[in-house]
């Protein structure tokens, strides 16, 4: 959705790296904020975007207006009913239906081979994946690693909200996540002490406040309570009145 930093210019390199020509689109998806969120204020900076396209190599740029997605009579939506459900979708659950739809018309747009997904919106990339498996898209899904800012917080777009100092403080989301996986592979399986563990050390930060905290499955994105398999822990919170995620695998 543009504001481009290295998390999204990670997965236009791989595209780069492992395909003959390289397509990136910019659209900010208005079917994926609800009344009460923050489209009209979205980052966007698309000089500096298509400069740092250009300097890649990118062979196009796809810039969309809402009226080539959207038609006045627009009113066919993609759901998924499975890996949709939880995490992200209990505080946003238009936000689901609203990326897929989008995802789909702009795989029809471009046809491509592969597509490019960061891990850091892991839902998102699980339900991409489920879509073009459930609806036979002759795609292939590649996932990219989370880039950090230097303090360990994931790279997002809404960071620029924040000054250097806040950056700093906000190691304690990963520093969370790091601790939570590591009292996982030395043993523990009660996913609610590792959830409060989690909890207890982000609430050392003043401002920071708790959305949710969810151990998953890591395959099926379902909440567990017993730790026996692989998992994704999965947060988001809020600071400055932002809202941030973040999440980390653990293979067991």
């Amino acid at each position: 959705m543009g504001a481009l930093h290295e998390g999204h210019l990670s997965l236009v390199k791989k595209s780069l790296d492992s395909c003959n020509h390289t397509v990136v689109s910019i659209f900010v998806n208005p079917k994926q904020f609800a009344p009460d969120e923050d489209f009209e204020s979205y980052p966007r900076d698309l000089t500096q975007d298509q400069s740092a396209l250009e300097s890649l190599g990118v062979d196009i740029l796809f810039l969309p207006d809402n009226s080539i997605i959207y038609s006045d009579n627009f009113s066919t939506y993609v759901e998924e009913n499975a890996l949709s459900k939880g995490l992200e979708s209990i505080s946003r659950p238009h936000f689901f239906k609203g990326v897929l739809t989008v995802v789909l018309k702009l795989f029809n747009i471009i046809n491509p081979e592969s597509v490019f997904f960061g891990k850091k919106d892991y839902q998102q990339f699980r339900l991409v994946e489920k879509m073009v498996e459930d609806l036979n898209l002759d795609i292939t899904v590649v996932g990219g690693e989370t880039i950090r800012e230097k303090s360990g917080l994931a790279m997002s777009s809404r960071n620029k909200a924040f000054s250097k100092q806040e950056i700093q403080s906000l190691e304690i989301i990963y520093q969370s996540l790091k601790m939570a996986k590591d009292r996982v592979l030395l043993g523990e399986k009660d996913a609610l002490i590792v959830k409060n563990l989690i909890k207890e050390t982000l609430l050392t930060l003043s401002g920071l406040k708790i959305d949710y905290i969810e151990i998953t499955d890591i395959k099926n994105l379902s909440a567990v309570e017993t730790i026996n398999q692989s998992v994704l822990i999965s947060l988001a919170v809020y600071f400055k009145n932002v809202r941030l995620i973040d999440n980390i695998e653990v293979m067991v």
